[in-house]
């Protein structure tokens, strides 16, 4: 056997952590897409339950430390985030943060609430049409977590699934009929898709050019505030009027 004599590279490419429902089939995709080439993403996948209740939620918190661990060994990540729009405001985005930075090295860690109540800041929205993927239980409480920071979702729609396996396969079609429906009251500002398995960015163009409104979405909102916070000046467009801007 020959034994080579090696050097090793030095890269100073930010690094970001993801930590990905087991059930989630869309976010994963929707980052490599989001996210500038300059990025390393590593992912992790964390525990959850098929059908989607406060109850199934909940029981992420008791993972979460692990999920964040078992992240290949960075030193340190730029950012790292958890990717569950509704599992957040039922663990607390505080909690979440406590749990990722004592799992892994980061000074910085954001989810999808954090990152819309970031978003809707920047846009100067305080009324949101809100789309949601599942029951009325869960996404209520989503939308009480929202009020509480200034986020008022005076419209509401949801095509009240609890099945994972069918809100990532809910159509194009379906998405931009409801989102539409909802933009055309008056009150909203704007339109948020709720989930990080909803499939939305290929369908938040059109929905903004006929409806005339911002839109945001989980994955969309949680890539843009993820490169804010590790310090990229965009990610990749065009998917919409927030990652337009600088």
């Amino acid at each position: 056997m020959t034994v080579f004599s090696y050097t090793l590279d030095e890269t100073s490419d930010p690094s970001m952590g993801l930590i990905v429902l087991q059930s989630d089939e869309t976010i994963e995709d929707d980052f490599r897409r989001l996210l500038p080439g300059s990025v390393t993403l590593h992912v992790s996948r964390v525990p959850s339950a098929p059908e989607v209740t406060r109850e199934t939620l909940a029981q992420m918190e008791g993972h979460i430390r692990a999920t964040a661990d078992r992240l290949p060994g960075v030193t340190p990540y730029a950012v790292i985030g958890y990717g569950c729009t509704s599992g957040t405001a039922v663990i607390g985005q505080a909690r979440i943060d406590e749990l990722v930075k004592h799992g892994a090295p980061t000074g910085a860690v954001s989810e999808p609430v954090s990152a819309l109540i970031a978003a809707c800041g920047a846009l100067g929205v305080t009324r949101l049409a809100f789309l949601s993927p599942y029951i009325a239980e869960v996404s209520q409480h989503l939308r009480d977590v929202l009020a509480t920071n200034g986020i008022a979702t005076p419209v509401f729609g949801s095509f009240n699934e609890a099945e994972e396996a069918k809100v990532s396969r809910i159509g194009r079609a379906s998405l931009i009929e409801a989102a539409l429906e909802l933009a055309a009251e008056p009150e909203a500002e704007a339109i948020f898709m709720s989930c990080t398995n909803l499939c939305t960015l290929d369908v938040i163009d059109e929905i903004e050019q006929r409806s005339g409104k911002p839109v945001l979405s989980s994955n969309q909102v949680l890539a843009w505030h993820m490169c804010r916070l590790a310090g990229v000046a965009t990610a990749r467009g065009p998917f919409g009027k927030l990652l337009g801007t600088p």
